[in-house]
Order: C-alpha cells, then sequence, then structure tokens
C-alpha cells in the first residue's frame, strides 16, 4: 500500500498548474495510488470506489488550476472523492428498486426518501474522517468488527469505540428529522 506521504512534489505539481502536459500526466499517475485509497475507505462499494476515483482523476486533470496551493493536493482530492462518493450514495435508493413492482410509491413517500438519504449521507460527511471511516465499513461496506479494526490498523475496542461515537453523532445529527414522523 503506497506511504499516506507520497504525493507528487510540488515542483511537479505547479508545472502541471502552468499546462505542461507531461507534468499533468505525471500528476495524475502519481495520485492514482492515493486517490483509490480515498475512494476504497469512503465509498459504499468497490464499483462506486473504482469509479468515484476515476471521477476525481478526471477532475483533477480538468480543473488542476482551481488548486489554490500546491501542499493542498491531499485535502482537494479527499473532499472531491468524499462528494463523489456521498452523490453515488445518494443514488442507491432509487437505483435499488426497494420496492416490489406491484407497490406505487407516492411522490411525497419519494421525496421525503430522498431528503432523508441525503440527510444521512450529510450527517455522515461531517463526522470527523477517522469516525467516519469506521462507519463506512462497518454499516455501509459490511465488514466484521475485526476486519475493520484490522483494515484501519485499531484495536478492537477503538474501532468500536470510534463506531459508537460516530452512530451516536449521527443520530443526534438525524434527530429532528425522525422526531417530526
Amino acid at each position: 500500500m503506497a506511504d499516506r506521504t507520497d504525493w507528487p512534489g510540488e515542483a511537479l505539481i505547479v508545472a502541471a498548474q502552468a499546462g505542461d502536459l507531461d507534468s499533468l500526466t505525471a500528476l495524475v499517475t502519481g495520485s492514482h495510488p492515493n486517490v483509490r485509497r480515498f475512494a476504497h475507505s469512503l465509498c459504499a462499494s468497490r464499483e462506486d470506489a473504482e469509479d468515484a476515483a476515476q471521477e476525481a482523476l478526471i477532475i483533477l486533470y480538468r480543473r488542476i488550476g482551481m488548486l489554490r496551493a500546491s501542499g493542498a493536493l491531499a485535502s482537494w482530492m479527499f473532499r472531491i472523492v468524499r462528494n463523489e462518493c456521498l452523490r453515488r450514495a445518494r443514488l442507491l435508493p432509487r437505483e435499488r428498486g426497494q420496492l416490489p413492482e406491484t407497490a406505487v410509491m407516492s411522490a411525497e413517500d419519494e421525496v421525503l426518501q430522498r431528503l432523508e438519504a441525503g440527510r444521512v449521507a450529510e450527517a455522515i460527511a461531517a463526522l470527523p474522517a477517522d469516525q467516519r471511516r469506521v462507519l463506512i465499513m462497518r454499516d455501509v461496506q459490511g465488514y466484521s468488527g475485526r476486519m475493520a479494526a484490522e483494515a484501519l490498523g485499531l484495536s478492537t475496542a477503538a474501532m468500536k469505540s470510534r463506531l459508537h461515537r460516530a452512530r451516536t453523532a449521527v443520530q443526534h445529527s438525524l434527530g429532528d428529522l425522525y422526531a417530526h414522523h
């Protein structure tokens, strides 16, 4: 696995921002392993992760000029990947077709379901990164506690503690949503 600090260097980023095509290609190639790692830790499925990583690299290629500080590449790419994963998570309830074909969901119910999915995604996105990763691995991706702890380099107790804090924060954030129903 790539070291967390092996992002392309400042000189390469500056050259890419100046429009040097070789530098831009090297920047995208050099960022790929880190972007994939972000995507696999944030997205709900392997397929979504690969799609989100690809989309993030396309955005990097097209919009490198929008990056204000060369040292901010990692955080910029993290936000892009996170937003792409959340966008894909919001699409899931409709694509899965949770109701049998004979059931008809009213327009009002469908709007409420979409709003709720959006609120859940926003609540998860607002979590600190360490809590968000644990919550997604356990509750979205379905990893066992032991597997999630190992993947994140945590003891089982530390993983459970983060998961509890994450679930509590999401429930607190969504409290008013459920209080109205």
